[in-house]
């Protein structure tokens, strides 16, 4: 088993996992209120977080002063992406939601060439471009078709690029766990103050078990995302990424009965090719350089 392949497989486990928390978190949804969820997934989260900080003994919130607003911001930003992204996947098939993300790659190179200056060339500019013209024929602006919830998917992705953005100006010597569960922290305590004035519903024993599972699954693809970083070369792993595509339109027909209309998986096409050409072109920037 060669690295690359190793890290095909991690990647492929991890997006597996988010996407899998992402179909529990649906399903719990019929029952409880947003803002409970978002508590009580919260604090199991940083719960496990800090556990597995303290047991590799990565706890520290010792951070430069630079890096204290920065972590600040990225932690907003944490809070944001998760409301926006949470209220879409309540309210939208799961693949819709998941085709929209893929935009990911593609708008963090187009905000590290606006904010950072980093070069970005005609081809990656007009995959961009292309990966845009895919993401409106998923959410069709239109009267027809359009959802007022795919709005906060795109929203979703404009905070967890802003997010990523971010992190890009953090320290290297700053731990990437205790940045996490700052942010998990964060979104912890925003949704428990959000909740106050909401009726929470009453959570069984399976709606326990189904929370449990999906801050499992959350830790999980945390942590294979990060195996995946120290294992193969980034730009052969990279395009397995779009593995939640397609494990999402496998649980949205399977578990939810959802199968997305020929529009939008051709916006979800357009979008995923115009990801890989992007990767495809920023390795071959890289090794021209």
């Amino acid at each position: 088993m060669t690295s690359n392949f190793s890290g095909a497989l991690l990647m492929m486990a991890s997006m597996t996992a988010f996407t899998v928390n992402d179909a529990i978190v649906k399903l719990v949804g019929i029952d409880l209120p947003l803002m409970q969820i978002l508590t009580l997934r919260g604090a199991i989260s940083s719960l496990l977080l800090l556990g597995l900080a303290l047991a590799t003994g990565t706890l520290t919130f010792s951070f430069p002063r630079k890096d204290r607003w920065l972590i600040g911001a990225r932690s907003l930003c944490e809070v944001a992406a998760a409301y926006f992204f949470l209220t879409a996947l309540l309210n939208m098939p799961i693949a819709n939601v998941s085709a929209v993300l893929q935009m990911l790659p593609l708008t963090v190179t187009a905000g590290a060439a606006l904010f950072f200056g980093e070069r970005v060339g005609w081809r990656r500019a007009s995959a961009i471009a292309l990966g845009v013209c895919g993401m409106l024929l998923i959410v069709r602006p239109g009267p027809e078709g359009f959802s007022i919830h795919s709005l906060y998917a795109v929203g979703a992705v404009a905070c967890v690029t802003f997010r990523d953005l971010v992190v890009r100006r953090i320290s290297p010597g700053v731990s990437s766990m205790s940045v996490s569960l700052v942010g998990a922290l964060a979104v912890c305590l925003c949704s428990g103050v959000a909740s106050v004035g909401v009726d929470w519903a009453p959570v069984t024993g399976r709606l326990w078990v189904m929370i449990f599972a999906s801050s499992f699954c959350v830790m999980a693809g945390y942590l294979l995302s990060v195996m995946v970083m120290r294992v193969g070369e980034v730009s052969f792993v990279a395009p397995f990424r779009y593995t939640s595509l397609l494990v999402a339109l496998i649980l949205g027909l399977l578990v939810f009965g959802e199968w997305p209309a020929p529009l939008t998986l051709l916006g979800a096409g357009i979008v995923v090719a115009s990801g890989l050409f992007t990767l495809y072109r920023e390795k071959a920037v890289r090794e021209g350089a």
